[in-house]
């Protein structure tokens, strides 16, 4: 039996198939309560074609399964447990960016686009932007940049730019009507908060610093470079950011509307959201001197060091190394195998 003198949060996890939400004691960890929900599109094969590497998430599924996961897990507690309830967290699969109206509203939410793989969430394993990839990758190497000197050196087609790019340099009327790009995780957050205009949205430094080139030296990746890859980007460019923020960082609240929805008490606080490998690392307790391995449709190896540790060193091969992208005041370390736990079922 829950005790109801006692503090909860809600943990709202997005995999590739699946929202899970899992409700945690604040005061000992324990884990009282669980619910999960599968995408309904993605389940049909929706958007998806495998021959062309192109796996795209229809807005409607995260809401949807977000509202049933919470509704679940809230089904095992009583009423006087639910308003206990005192923070709400996201993480989600990334990079998983999708193309935005001016409101912050992923373009597939309007009805021109409802049924336009381009104007929907791109999911981390859609390799449809290898050849934007190899155009960035040659970019830095010809000018001898730095932009890639905390992501391991090679910038992936799995990441948000190589995204964007494909995209507005094949799809003329995504491409018009883009005002900006949020990445999955964020846009949960600004969602519930109401806090999506894209200038305002508060962006998850965990996402920009391993998957969008940003760093404290340079913030976001010189607007110059990025132009010479598409003049279109002038479009998107000022409605971005410059300052990302960690995962400890109170981002706002839940709203009334959303409280409805999910059934959950109005204003209680919503933190900055990040990936799922590097928020399963926090789970796993990981810590200096520790690997943590999380094992789903990819293999992620999640690391935190010191900052004296790492000093000015940039480390080649991995996917990114972050100030405060799994705990703060720690450098966070990813790298990986793609593509692990899907080869497994295929086979």
């Amino acid at each position: 039996m829950i005790e109801s003198n006692k503090k909860y949060v809600i943990g709202l996890d997005f995999g590739t198939d699946s929202c899970r939400a899992l409700i945690v004691d604040v005061c000992n960890g324990d884990e009282v309560a669980t619910g999960v929900s599968f995408y309904p599109r993605w389940k049909t094969g929706l958007y998806c074609d495998a021959q062309s590497n192109q796996y795209r998430q229809h807005p409607l599924d995260y809401i949807e399964s977000m509202t049933e996961a919470v509704h679940v897990a809230l089904s095992h507690l009583t009423e006087e447990e639910i308003a206990s309830i005192c923070g709400l967290c996201f993480d989600t699969t990334g990079s998983t960016p999708a193309l935005t109206d001016c409101n912050g509203m992923p373009l597939a939410l309007n009805p021109e686009f409802a049924e336009e793989p381009d104007a929907m969430f791109i999911l981390w394993k859609d390799h449809t932007a290898v050849c934007e990839a190899e155009q960035i990758n040659a970019l830095m190497k010809e000018r001898n940049l730095d932009y890639l000197l905390y992501e391991g050196g090679t910038y992936s087609s799995e990441w948000v730019w190589s995204k964007v790019l494909h995209v507005i340099n094949t799809n003329s009327r995504v491409k018009e009507a883009a005002y900006s790009w949020t990445e999955h995780c964020d846009w949960m957050t600004g969602l519930v908060t109401g806090n999506t205009i894209p200038e305002k949205m508060l962006r998850s430094r965990c996402a920009a610093g391993h998957k969008a080139m940003w760093h404290e030296r340079w913030l976001l990746s010189s607007s110059e470079v990025l132009l010479e890859l598409n003049p279109s980007l002038n479009r998107i460019l000022p409605h971005l950011f410059t300052q990302t923020y960690t995962s400890d960082t109170r981002a706002g609240t839940l709203t009334a509307e959303w409280a409805g929805k999910l059934g959950l008490p109005q204003g209680i606080a919503v933190a900055v959201g990040a990936l799922d490998a590097h928020m399963g690392a926090v789970g796993a307790s990981v810590a200096s001197g520790v690997l943590t391995r999380i094992m789903g449709t990819s293999t992620c190896d999640i690391m935190v060091a010191e900052k004296h540790e790492i000093g000015d060193r940039c480390i080649e091969g991995i996917c990114g190394q972050v100030d405060g992208s799994v705990l703060p005041g720690f450098i966070g370390l990813e790298a990986g195998q793609s593509a692990f736990g899907d080869i497994y079922a295929w086979f």
